[in-house]
């Protein structure tokens, strides 16, 4: 692997903001990824989110297992600091992939107010993913990252 690469790679400058951002965007996946892997909190579990993403996105099967691999592992390596910037990356991209092929046709809102048809959302979670993902890419895991810890 090229120096300057790992180098980035395992770099965490961004201290408490960044431990901050890290657990949030974690907190706030690991029920999504706990609903797509388990079924847990009413959650479809694999065989349902697999199904949903093949028939009704019309992703290939190896998209949709990717995806789901990508937010599902993501998420515990966001929690624990663990490659925090290629974690967001591929996050950055799987939450834009998310927008373009599924949420954008909704609109900006979430259905709040439940006048959308059922699982029809827009994408403003998406972007504060975006948002959080940037930054992660930019400062790395801070506080109490793996990174951080094991350099």
């Amino acid at each position: 692997m090229d120096k300057k690469f790992k180098q980035w790679a395992s770099s965490a400058h961004g201290e408490w903001g960044s431990l901050i951002l890290r657990l949030t965007l974690g907190i706030v996946l690991f029920p999504h990824a706990t609903q797509k892997l388990f079924g847990w909190f009413n959650g479809p579990g694999l065989l349902g989110e697999m199904q949903y993403m093949t028939t009704r996105v019309e992703l290939p099967p190896l998209v949709a297992a990717v995806a789901i691999a990508v937010e599902c592992a993501g998420t515990f390596f966001i929690l624990f600091g663990f490659w925090t910037k290629l974690t967001s990356t591929a996050l950055f991209f799987l939450f834009i992939g998310m927008i373009v092929v599924d949420h954008a046709p909704h609109g900006f809102f979430m259905n709040w107010f439940g006048k959308m048809p059922a699982g029809a959302e827009g994408f403003e979670y998406h972007l504060l993913v975006l948002g959080i993902c940037l930054t992660l890419i930019i400062q790395g895991g801070g506080q109490y990252s793996m990174e951080k810890q094991f350099k």
